[in-house]
């Protein structure tokens, strides 16, 4: 846990994206929750032994994968905030979708087990571009940004100027791409770093600083490039994730054991990317 600013906390180290609160004179507002249900009900009591008491007012969700919303049911009665979009994809989390989250705990019985009484609890309050909060002497503005998913947010605390980017941002990662617009990820990091925050919390690794979104953004031009070129060469979007994995695989460190399941998401990215120059090219003829 490392308080970045008075009051202002992120915490890296716990399994899925990262979470964080800000304190305010009036109570505390949690950003992305924690997926696995110990952790989650641990940074509550955290919360509230900062806070001294004080009541949880909003829960804000950067987008809605599994890793920011999980944990959401353990920080109630507090409203729910994300983006229009998120809720939209939420509301279809049905008991399929639970029941998937529960297996793909299969190999971790202990962990498992903690999913027995999962609730999908959805935002409450919604927005399309941007939503700023006033409590309790801090101005929080919830800012969407896209690129990752159609319903990527960002926090900006522009008096302490720390920025929460969720998955804007992964450090020493591969980025999830299977839901990506890559040209709007690199509008939304080149956003990022005009903020010129002190303080950036990505939604995957250590807290960074702008070099961190640099080399995100160099990452996805250079797929952007790469696909680019092998688009207008002929070669399929299965040609071409085939063709390309083996370079991008090299940007960032990888556990042994993890290249297979890394090696299908940089693919799914690569798919993407085709895409969008695939319309690209509809749009210029």
């Amino acid at each position: 846990m490392q308080e970045l600013a008075p009051g202002v906390f992120a915490e890296t180290d716990f399994r899925g994206s990262n979470p964080g609160f800000i304190l305010t004179d009036e109570g505390a507002v949690v950003v992305d929750t924690p997926q696995i249900p110990a952790e989650a009900r641990a940074l509550r009591e955290t919360i509230e032994r900062l806070s001294g008491g004080k009541p949880i007012l909003y829960v804000i969700n950067t987008d809605h994968h599994r890793g920011h919303i999980l944990g959401n049911q353990w920080f109630q009665p507090a409203p729910v905030i994300a983006h229009d979009i998120a809720w939209k994809h939420m509301n279809g989390y049905t008991e399929n979708f639970k029941q998937r989250v529960y297996d793909s705990f299969r190999r971790e019985p202990e962990i498992q087990a903690q999913f027995l009484d999962l609730q999908i609890i959805k935002p409450t309050l919604t927005f399309s571009k941007r939503m700023y909060l006033f409590l309790g002497g801090r101005e929080i503005r919830i800012i969407w940004v896209g690129g990752h998913t159609p319903a990527t947010s960002i926090v900006w605390l522009p008096a302490e100027k720390v920025a929460f980017v969720g998955d804007a941002v992964w450090v020493d990662q591969h980025p999830y791409m299977g839901q990506a617009n890559s040209k709007e990820w690199l509008e939304g990091l080149t956003y990022i770093r005009r903020l010129n925050a002190e303080y950036i919390v990505p939604g995957h690794g250590p807290v960074c600083g702008r070099e961190a979104t640099e080399r995100m953004s160099e990452y996805i031009r250079h797929m952007r490039s790469r696909v680019r070129s092998l688009y207008r060469a002929g070669k399929s979007k299965q040609e071409t994730a085939n063709l390309l994995v083996g370079d991008l695989i090299t940007w960032f460190p990888i556990p042994r054991e993890r290249r297979s399941r890394i090696e299908s998401q940089i693919k799914s990215g690569i798919g993407r990317v085709w895409t969008e120059m695939h319309r690209e090219g509809l749009q210029e003829n």
